[in-house]
Protein backbone atom coordinates (compact mmCIF):
# COMPACT_ATOMS: atom_id res chain seq x y z
CA UNK A 1 0.00 0.00 0.00
CA UNK A 2 1.10 3.66 -0.34
CA UNK A 3 1.36 6.16 2.04
CA UNK A 4 -1.27 7.90 0.85
CA UNK A 5 -3.36 4.17 1.34
CA UNK A 6 -2.30 3.69 4.62
CA UNK A 7 -3.44 7.40 5.88
CA UNK A 8 -7.02 7.18 4.15
CA UNK A 9 -7.41 3.86 5.83
CA UNK A 10 -6.41 5.43 8.92
CA UNK A 11 -8.70 8.23 8.92
CA UNK A 12 -11.60 5.57 8.42
CA UNK A 13 -10.84 3.44 11.52
CA UNK A 14 -10.86 6.63 13.79
CA UNK A 15 -14.64 6.55 14.43
CA UNK A 16 -13.72 3.70 17.19
CA UNK A 17 -12.50 6.14 19.75
CA UNK A 18 -13.27 6.36 23.44
CA UNK A 19 -15.76 8.20 25.36
CA UNK A 20 -15.46 11.84 26.29
CA UNK A 21 -16.62 13.93 29.52
CA UNK A 22 -19.59 15.42 29.80
CA UNK A 23 -20.09 18.67 28.00
CA UNK A 24 -17.07 17.90 25.58
CA UNK A 25 -17.98 16.94 21.67
CA UNK A 26 -15.78 15.19 19.51
CA UNK A 27 -14.57 16.86 16.18
CA UNK A 28 -14.56 14.06 13.38
CA UNK A 29 -14.29 15.23 9.97
CA UNK A 30 -13.61 11.98 8.49
CA UNK A 31 -17.11 10.84 8.69
CA UNK A 32 -18.28 13.93 6.14
CA UNK A 33 -18.47 12.98 2.20
CA UNK A 34 -16.43 16.72 1.27
CA UNK A 35 -13.89 15.23 3.62
CA UNK A 36 -13.53 12.10 2.32
CA UNK A 37 -12.73 13.36 -1.18
CA UNK A 38 -11.07 16.02 -0.42
CA UNK A 39 -8.42 13.98 1.83
CA UNK A 40 -8.25 11.57 -1.28
CA UNK A 41 -7.24 14.23 -3.22
CA UNK A 42 -5.00 15.69 -0.92
CA UNK A 43 -3.04 12.54 -0.10
CA UNK A 44 -3.30 10.49 -3.55
CA UNK A 45 -1.62 13.48 -4.76
CA UNK A 46 1.48 14.53 -2.61
CA UNK A 47 1.43 10.83 -0.65
CA UNK A 48 0.81 8.09 -3.52
CA UNK A 49 4.63 6.61 -2.78
CA UNK A 50 6.56 4.68 -0.21
CA UNK A 51 8.69 7.03 0.85
CA UNK A 52 9.68 7.53 4.46
CA UNK A 53 8.83 11.28 6.20
CA UNK A 54 9.05 12.49 9.19
CA UNK A 55 6.65 13.02 11.47
CA UNK A 56 5.64 16.98 12.60
CA UNK A 57 3.18 16.67 15.58
CA UNK A 58 0.43 19.06 16.41
CA UNK A 59 -2.04 19.04 19.64
CA UNK A 60 -5.84 17.85 17.77
CA UNK A 61 -7.55 19.15 15.22
CA UNK A 62 -9.05 22.65 15.24
CA UNK A 63 -12.83 23.54 13.94
CA UNK A 64 -10.98 25.94 11.03
CA UNK A 65 -8.36 23.97 9.99
CA UNK A 66 -8.05 19.88 10.28
CA UNK A 67 -11.35 19.74 11.92
CA UNK A 68 -13.03 21.03 8.56
CA UNK A 69 -10.99 20.17 5.85
CA UNK A 70 -9.36 16.69 7.65
CA UNK A 71 -5.94 18.08 6.72
CA UNK A 72 -3.70 19.17 9.19
CA UNK A 73 -2.94 22.63 9.17
CA UNK A 74 -4.40 23.09 6.26
CA UNK A 75 -7.44 25.28 5.70
CA UNK A 76 -10.30 25.60 3.04
CA UNK A 77 -8.69 29.12 1.24
CA UNK A 78 -4.59 27.22 1.21
CA UNK A 79 -6.44 23.51 0.10
CA UNK A 80 -7.65 25.54 -3.24
CA UNK A 81 -5.31 28.67 -3.29
CA UNK A 82 -1.90 26.23 -2.80
CA UNK A 83 -2.73 22.70 -3.72
CA UNK A 84 -5.03 23.28 -6.24
CA UNK A 85 -8.27 21.12 -4.57
CA UNK A 86 -11.34 22.60 -4.87
CA UNK A 87 -13.85 22.42 -1.91
CA UNK A 88 -17.32 23.34 -0.73
CA UNK A 89 -15.66 24.37 2.59
CA UNK A 90 -16.16 28.08 3.98
CA UNK A 91 -13.19 30.24 2.75
CA UNK A 92 -12.03 31.28 5.91
CA UNK A 93 -8.27 31.13 6.89
CA UNK A 94 -6.91 29.72 9.48
CA UNK A 95 -3.92 31.18 11.42
CA UNK A 96 -1.94 28.09 11.73
CA UNK A 97 -2.47 27.20 7.91
CA UNK A 98 -1.19 30.84 6.90
CA UNK A 99 2.25 30.64 8.87
CA UNK A 100 2.94 26.53 7.89
CA UNK A 101 2.11 27.18 4.32
CA UNK A 102 4.32 30.27 4.30
CA UNK A 103 7.06 28.01 5.76
CA UNK A 104 6.00 25.26 3.15
CA UNK A 105 6.80 28.04 0.84
CA UNK A 106 10.06 28.96 1.97
CA UNK A 107 11.00 25.18 1.73
CA UNK A 108 10.51 24.48 -1.97
CA UNK A 109 6.60 23.91 -1.92
CA UNK A 110 4.31 21.41 -0.77
CA UNK A 111 5.28 18.81 -3.26
CA UNK A 112 8.88 18.91 -1.70
CA UNK A 113 7.85 19.49 1.73
CA UNK A 114 5.30 16.59 1.62
CA UNK A 115 7.37 14.40 0.29
CA UNK A 116 9.46 14.77 3.35
CA UNK A 117 7.04 15.51 6.26
CA UNK A 118 3.76 14.24 7.65
CA UNK A 119 1.73 16.23 9.66
CA UNK A 120 -0.70 14.65 12.34
CA UNK A 121 -1.49 15.47 16.14
CA UNK A 122 -1.14 14.18 19.38
CA UNK A 123 -5.01 13.39 19.50
CA UNK A 124 -6.39 12.59 15.53
CA UNK A 125 -9.58 14.08 16.36
CA UNK A 126 -10.41 17.24 17.75
CA UNK A 127 -12.79 18.34 20.64
CA UNK A 128 -15.00 21.39 21.69
CA UNK A 129 -16.85 23.09 24.56
CA UNK A 130 -19.57 25.27 24.21
CA UNK A 131 -18.84 25.56 20.42
CA UNK A 132 -15.34 26.52 20.80
CA UNK A 133 -12.04 24.49 20.45
CA UNK A 134 -11.04 22.12 23.18
CA UNK A 135 -7.25 21.11 23.59
CA UNK A 136 -6.43 17.29 24.60
CA UNK A 137 -4.58 18.41 27.74
CA UNK A 138 -7.41 20.99 28.95
CA UNK A 139 -9.21 18.28 31.03
CA UNK A 140 -6.99 15.86 32.39
CA UNK A 141 -10.07 13.16 32.58
CA UNK A 142 -9.71 13.56 28.71
CA UNK A 143 -6.41 13.25 28.35
CA UNK A 144 -6.00 10.32 30.93
CA UNK A 145 -8.90 8.53 29.01
CA UNK A 146 -7.66 9.27 25.65
CA UNK A 147 -4.11 8.19 26.16
CA UNK A 148 -4.10 4.54 25.12
CA UNK A 149 -5.99 5.61 21.98
CA UNK A 150 -3.95 8.41 21.12
CA UNK A 151 -0.75 6.50 21.44
CA UNK A 152 -2.22 3.45 19.78
CA UNK A 153 -2.48 5.70 17.03
CA UNK A 154 0.70 7.13 16.89
CA UNK A 155 2.02 3.86 16.38
CA UNK A 156 -0.18 2.95 13.55
CA UNK A 157 1.34 5.80 11.60
CA UNK A 158 4.68 5.20 12.63
CA UNK A 159 3.55 1.36 11.05
CA UNK A 160 3.03 2.63 7.48
CA UNK A 161 6.08 4.89 6.74
CA UNK A 162 7.04 7.77 9.38
CA UNK A 163 10.55 7.69 10.84
CA UNK A 164 10.92 6.74 14.37
CA UNK A 165 14.87 8.59 14.63
CA UNK A 166 13.01 11.86 15.71
CA UNK A 167 9.65 13.84 15.64
CA UNK A 168 8.82 17.78 15.60
CA UNK A 169 6.28 18.82 17.97
CA UNK A 170 4.42 22.00 17.78
CA UNK A 171 3.64 23.67 21.12
CA UNK A 172 5.99 24.69 23.51
CA UNK A 173 5.18 23.58 27.10
CA UNK A 174 2.12 21.20 27.62
CA UNK A 175 2.27 19.73 24.02
CA UNK A 176 5.81 18.62 24.29
CA UNK A 177 5.62 18.06 28.07
CA UNK A 178 3.06 15.19 27.29
CA UNK A 179 4.19 13.76 24.27
CA UNK A 180 8.03 13.80 26.58
CA UNK A 181 6.36 11.36 29.12
CA UNK A 182 4.23 9.29 26.60
CA UNK A 183 7.86 8.66 24.55
CA UNK A 184 9.34 7.86 28.23
CA UNK A 185 7.29 4.84 28.27
CA UNK A 186 6.76 4.07 24.72
CA UNK A 187 10.15 4.78 22.86
CA UNK A 188 8.40 5.58 20.23
CA UNK A 189 11.17 8.30 18.75
CA UNK A 190 14.69 8.29 19.67
CA UNK A 191 14.43 11.65 19.93
CA UNK A 192 11.71 14.61 20.33
CA UNK A 193 12.22 18.34 18.60
CA UNK A 194 10.45 21.21 19.77
CA UNK A 195 9.13 24.04 18.04
CA UNK A 196 6.62 26.90 19.16
CA UNK A 197 2.77 26.36 18.04
CA UNK A 198 1.95 28.23 14.71
CA UNK A 199 -0.84 30.07 16.34
CA UNK A 200 1.01 31.18 19.37
CA UNK A 201 3.58 33.08 16.67
CA UNK A 202 0.75 34.22 14.99
CA UNK A 203 -1.35 35.77 17.53
CA UNK A 204 1.52 36.88 20.00
CA UNK A 205 4.63 37.56 17.70
CA UNK A 206 3.51 38.27 14.08
CA UNK A 207 6.03 40.64 14.17
CA UNK A 208 8.90 38.19 14.53
CA UNK A 209 7.27 35.86 12.08
CA UNK A 210 10.63 35.71 10.00
CA UNK A 211 12.34 34.40 12.91
CA UNK A 212 10.03 31.54 13.50
CA UNK A 213 9.81 30.66 10.23
CA UNK A 214 13.42 30.51 9.82
CA UNK A 215 13.60 28.55 13.36
CA UNK A 216 11.56 25.73 11.44
CA UNK A 217 13.22 25.67 8.30
CA UNK A 218 16.53 25.47 10.41
CA UNK A 219 15.17 22.46 12.51
CA UNK A 220 13.52 20.83 9.69
CA UNK A 221 16.52 21.00 7.31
Amino acid sequence: MTFAQNVLQFFDQLSDHPEVPSGVNVLNPYKEEPVKRVTRLFYEKYYGDHYERYLIIGINPGRFGAGLTGIPFTDPVRLKAVCGIDNSFDPKPELSSKFIYELIARMGGPEKFYSRFYFSSVSPLGFTRDHKNLNYYDIRALQDGWEPFMVDNLKKQLSFGCSSKKAFILGRGKNFQYMQKLNGYTQLFDSLIELPHPRWVMQYRLRRIDDFLQEYASQLE
